[in-house]
């Protein structure tokens, strides 16, 4: 049970991704979802540990935006960044040159860098609660009690809850998930149909930008969590950065789009529970069924996901990722109210200050347990 509820603690960052890719660039979820799913399947099965595969941030924002549509940037753009993205990477690892630049990145520089992207999330997860402050409060404070209780998988429990909230708030959403029919679709290859202008905007406008974060988020942080959490199973730099080359081109042979190995998805996913390859393989098998059968109706099925539901989710695989190294005891306990506090006064100090007493005073008499 465990690993099936840390199974979906990172859709805070794929859901929106991939409703963007397919709702504004028009893409095909049905090459991307497979992507993703056999990527999720093949790192579960060779880390096993709760490795994630995520969308690449900066290029989605980038390949989304106002101004990259306006200027014609496409699908197959996107395309040829994952295509350019996988040639890039293999490139660093069989030549040893990530390895060599990663040396030289001094161990409290990285801490930094994890932090840093703990705090992003939790601030986005913020945002996204604010949509309807008090049922993301109610949301996230039900999330912070059942995280002390492991037999009631709290992920499990939010879910259900985000698809009550859903059904009530669009009431038409349960005659589209009646209606939804399964249609058994494989994708057709992309690489044929791409050409030198497309691989070289995708280069320079989307893979060559993304690549400063992909080395530090999605090569040394995702690195030193999954060695700092499973020492037993532990993996290496070229490793990852030679299944971070082989996933782009994989995707973008499907259609898809740049994938990486972000550590904020393996804090999501250790969050809600997960321990190993397992939760990898079960997210990757769902998402490959859905992208054979359902990929048609992908974006009726995410309506079942609130903001609110994922904000919460995005907030916690923050604060698991801010939390750092600090394993035990009050200390732990400590630090958690400070880096949660700290994000909510990005946004209202006034909530910051009322959040910090309330969660306080709920971890000194049990109620919640880090």
């Amino acid at each position: 049970m465990p690993e099936w509820a840390g199974a979906f603690g990172d859709l805070g960052t794929l859901i929106p991704f991939v409703v963007a890719y397919i709702s504004i660039l028009k893409m095909d979820a049905n090459g991307l979802l497979i992507a993703f799913g056999v990527a999720l399947i093949a790192v579960g099965s060779i880390y096993r540990t709760p490795f994630p595969v995520q969308p690449m941030k900066a290029i989605g924002a980038a390949a989304v935006s106002q101004t990259a549509i306006a200027a014609g940037l496409g699908s197959a753009a996107v395309v040829g960044a994952a295509v350019m993205t996988g040639l890039m990477w293999m490139l660093l690892a069989l030549t040893g040159l990530a390895g060599r630049l990663a040396n030289w990145v001094p161990r409290p520089a990285l801490m930094g860098v994890v932090m840093g992207l703990g705090f992003s999330f939790m601030i986005e997860g913020i945002r996204m609660m604010s949509t309807s402050p008090w049922v993301g409060a109610l949301l996230l404070a039900l999330t912070l009690v059942l995280l002390g209780r492991p037999r009631m998988p709290a992920m499990l429990v939010l879910l259900l809850i985000g698809v009550v909230v859903a059904l009530v708030d669009k009431p038409d959403l349960m005659r589209e998930l009646v209606s939804l029919k399964l249609e058994f679709r494989i994708p057709s290859l992309a690489w044929g149909t791409l050409t030198v202008g497309d691989l070289w905007t995708g280069f320079i406008l989307l893979a060559l930008p993304q690549l400063p974060l992909t080395f530090g988020n999605a090569y040394l942080s995702i690195t030193e969590e999954n060695n700092r959490l499973f020492p037993d199973r532990p993996v290496t730099a070229r490793s990852v950065a030679i299944s971070t080359g082989l996933m782009n081109l994989g995707s973008s042979l499907l259609g898809g789009i740049p994938m990486c190995h972000g550590a904020g998805g393996m804090a999501g996913h250790v969050q809600f529970g997960a321990r190993t390859g397992g939760s990898s393989i079960i997210l990757g098998s769902i998402l490959l069924c859905a992208g054979l059968f359902l990929s048609s109706s992908i974006d009726t099925i995410f309506k079942i996901f609130p903001q609110n539901v994922l904000g919460v989710i995005l907030f916690m695989a923050g604060l698991q990722l801010a939390l750092g190294s600090r394993d035990t005891g009050a200390e732990k306990t400590d630090r958690f109210v400070v880096l949660a506090t700290a994000a909510f006064a990005i946004w209202n100090v006034g909530v910051a200050v009322l959040f910090g007493i309330l969660v306080h005073q709920a971890a000194r008499r049990g109620w919640i347990r880090i």
